[in-house]
């Protein structure tokens, strides 16, 4: 049933003299019967909602992975801010306040009440919910993560944003929902926007049987009184502290490693420090497990396992072998924490490095997927498409020789050092890219000095097992990034190699030390800091090259850049292989994949993507009728510089997911990802000045890859050969766009939410464990 306006609603407009009227209270069809958050209303916010409304980059910081998040609504304050020159309070959901009453003193304010009743609500959840229901056409650009994103605070604020910007309803740019979603919503709203039960939310935050077992077991061995357990808990914590650690059971449920002032057996008593190594501040410190009940994102999720495989192998590397001093503990002196060389000096290198090898795949990912979920300026240092290679542990000097390591102490320190303000005079004088430099040029040489004839093939680790991955495949999609095991793709134009000092930077400059409520000075330096590991990497690969060559690729790397004002700095170290080629980086990388990395992990080159030494890019089909056809059209437009890549170049045109419906009833999946040229990554600002759209290409990859769809296509097998002929033939006309647009689902189309709904099934029947809610923050902004 419907009632009338409240009266109390009328005297407010009439007393609000000449500030903006709040928007009319929104009539609720009042439901017969008490709404089920768990049952009813999360699972719709989660596929209607929690896609853009998850992690940092949520706007407004209203955060809909949990009941706990829409409780706390929104804020106005931004955590992505490029002028803030004082650090944030961290705002960390779970984190950093206890309750609501506590996010309402940190300036959050509800999107979820009402100030009226009697069959109509006004809270801004619904009133945003309503208005796109009155608006449904989108029209424009929309772009969720605007810097100047305009967060309402009240009926008053938001009806003259909503007066301005009449087709910004919710969802931002998307069809409104259905007509019974939007009244399951009212409903919940209306009743009061209740959440779980006391007994069900005990339910959400209590471990199964099976997993409370093993948090037993692990809480065990990470609270051991002894000092090399302890420091052993203290340094594994420091890089798991991201992960979501999925126990060795069948539950398929997610737990985080946390600090607390309590022991296992009694409540969490959280400790709430900005970084993992900080002191804690308490009098004794445990590592405990604490369920994660929020929504599972894609974006956020890097799963770690434990299972009893794992306990072994961390008592091997870290509890047998004997360590470089007597252990014993270490305080949590800021400069000392910040220098994991010098925190956990004790700790033998290879038991360190062995450490992050296992999980080569789990630490990259910390920096490519982790703590920036916004970041174009944190990724513009790196390019579209490279390959990660790694030392063996054997070849690796620093940890055959740990004094290297302590003799270079002071030059491994890092901007983290500095805290979360490191200062004008560190940002102007950079002192750490200095540290940095001076290390590099005496760890080239010392290279030089130990290895006479040079590194092979044996200096590269295969891997010891088949789960692996001692090549790693990174593609960055403009604002996000993803990491993948294999050789994904073409050839990249650069690799890196990557020892264990550098493996260890790369995590705690980026992951571990990064603070994303921090000023615009340390993530400058912070940035700055990793364009010097960059290039690390990469002369490392080509220290395995032939001398003479290897200034040359670099500066076909760096185009329009000079080497020696980067402080390339290539040393003596001779090439430990025989070339046979003219390129031998393709000769390098081919043996190394076919004859050495191949027998140990089972790894082989992209059968859709890599064309091998000879080959070409094959022409178009003139007909398909063999699997082979398809797959020769595919090949056919990955090629460098097809039209529909160079034109199509929009920063949120990089990802897309196809759907192709196959004859015999069944479906195939292909990610579409671009890969753009880059002149140089080597600055940080004027990113669209060192690109060239000709030289642009797209690879076609099997399954879902990436968090952040930038489209969908909808094609059937009948209709590939058009589909290719369009990428291969774009003009961006008339008849291209309308082509285009039977195939591509745009953000206002009615098929949209239906599309994304059958992806996003998909996802999770084919990555039950490592897949999440994907992300439409970033979904190609033009509403046509």
């Amino acid at each position: 049933m419907r009632s009338n306006l409240p009266v109390v609603a009328i005297l407010l407009s009439l007393l609000s003299g000449c500030a903006t009227k709040p928007l009319p209270p929104v009539a609720v069809n009042i439901p017969t019967r008490t709404i089920d958050y768990l049952a009813e209303v999360r699972p719709l916010l989660e596929k209607r909602c929690t896609v853009c409304h998850s992690c940092y980059n949520s706007p407004c910081q209203l955060k809909l992975d949990s009941y706990e998040g829409a409780d706390r609504g929104a804020t106005k304050k931004a955590v992505y801010n490029a002028s803030r020159l004082k650090a944030m309070d961290p705002t960390r959901l779970f984190t950093d306040a206890k309750n609501t009453t506590e996010w309402r003193k940190k300036d959050f304010f509800s999107v979820t009440e009402s100030t009226v009743g009697d069959g109509f609500n006004d809270s801004m959840m619904l009133q945003l919910l309503d208005h796109k229901g009155k608006n449904p056409k989108s029209s424009g650009s929309y772009y969720p993560e605007a810097d100047d994103l305009t967060c309402s605070r009240n009926g008053s604020e938001l009806a003259e944003y909503l007066e301005k910007h009449p087709n910004n309803g919710m969802p931002f740019g998307f069809p409104p929902l259905k007509r019974e979603e939007f009244d399951l919503v009212a409903g919940w709203l209306y009743q009061g926007a209740k959440g779980p039960t006391p007994a069900e939310q005990g339910v959400l935050e209590s471990p199964k049987p099976e997993d409370a077992a093993e948090v037993r077991k692990w809480e065990t061995f990470f609270n051991r009184d002894d000092p090399k357990h302890a420091m052993t808990a203290r340094y594994i914590y420091e890089h798991l502290f991201l992960a979501h650690v999925k126990f060795g059971t069948s539950t398929n449920e997610f737990f985080e490693l946390v600090r607390s002032g309590t022991p296992p057996g009694a409540p969490i008593d959280l400790v709430a420090t900005v970084r993992p190594y900080d002191d804690p501040g308490v009098p004794s410190v445990y590592y405990r497990f604490r369920k994660i009940h929020s929504t599972i994102v894609q974006k956020t999720h890097m799963v770690y396992e434990l299972d009893d495989a794992r306990m072994r192998r961390f008592e091997e590397l870290f509890i047998e072998p004997e360590w470089l001093q007597e252990p014993h503990l270490v305080g949590f002196d800021p400069k000392t924490s910040a220098n994991p060389f010098k925190a956990f000096e004790q700790i033998p290198p290879r038991s360190r490095y062995m450490f992050l090898l296992d999980s080569a795949h789990y630490v990259i990912m910390t920096f490519i997927h982790g703590p920036v979920c916004k970041g174009q300026i944190a990724l513009n240092v790196i390019n579209d498409h490279f390959w990660v290679l790694f030392l063996d542990p054997d070849h690796d000097l620093s940890v055959r020789y740990p004094g290297f390591l302590k003799l270079h102490g002071d030059r491994l320190a890092m901007p983290i050092e500095k805290g979360s303000d490191p200062g004008l005079f560190s940002v102007l004088t950079n002192e750490h890219k200095k540290l940095a430099i001076e290390y590099y040029k005496a760890r080239q040489d010392y290279y030089a000095a130990f290895n006479y004839g040079g590194l092979g093939y044996d200096a590269i680790w295969k891997g010891n097992r088949a789960s692996d991955a001692p090549i790693l495949t990174v593609y960055r999609h403009f604002e996000s990034a993803s990491v993948h095991k294999g050789a994904l793709g073409n050839l990249p134009r650069t690799l890196w190699v990557i020892d264990y000092p550098l493996l260890e930077r790369v995590y705690y400059a980026l992951v571990a030390g990064f603070d994303v409520y921090g000023t615009v000075g340390h993530q400058l330096v912070e940035r700055l800091y990793m364009d010097r590991l960059r290039i690390e990497g990469e002369s490392y690969f080509l220290d395995f090259l032939p001398p003479e060559t290897r200034k040359g690729i670099m500066q076909s790397w760096y185009q329009d850049t000079n080497l020696e004002k980067m402080n390339y700095y290539q040393g003596a170290l001779p090439s430990g292989i025989r070339f046979s080629t003219t390129d031998p980086k393709r000769e390098f990388v081919e043996h190394l994949i076919s004859s050495e990395i191949n027998k140990e992990t089972g790894i082989t080159f992209d059968k859709i993507n890599y064309i091998k030494s000879g080959e070409d890019y094959p022409a178009i089909p003139l007909k398909y009728e063999v699997p082979d056809d398809y797959l020769q059209g595919f090949r056919a437009i990955s090629r460098p510089g097809t039209p529909f890549v160079a034109l199509v170049n929009d920063h949120n045109a990089n990802l897309a997911y196809m759907r192709i419906r196959l004859k015999n009833g069944k479906d195939f999946v292909v990610t579409l990802v671009v890969n753009r040229w880059h002149n140089n990554v080597a600055f940080m600002l004027g990113e669209d000045k060192r690109l060239n759209p000709l030289k642009d290409n797209v690879d076609f990859l099997p399954g879902m890859i990436g968090s952040y769809p930038n489209l969908f296509f909808d094609i059937h097998q009948d209709d590939i050969p058009d589909f290719i002929d369009l990428i291969a033939y774009f003009d961006a006309g008339e008849t291209s766009m309308a082509r285009l647009a039977k195939y591509g689902i745009n953000r206002s189309d009615d098929r949209f939410w239906e599309t994304y709904d059958w992806f996003q099934k998909r996802f999770d029947e084919d990555e039950p464990v490592r897949g999440g809610l994907l992300d439409l923050n970033r979904y190609y902004h033009k509403a046509r």
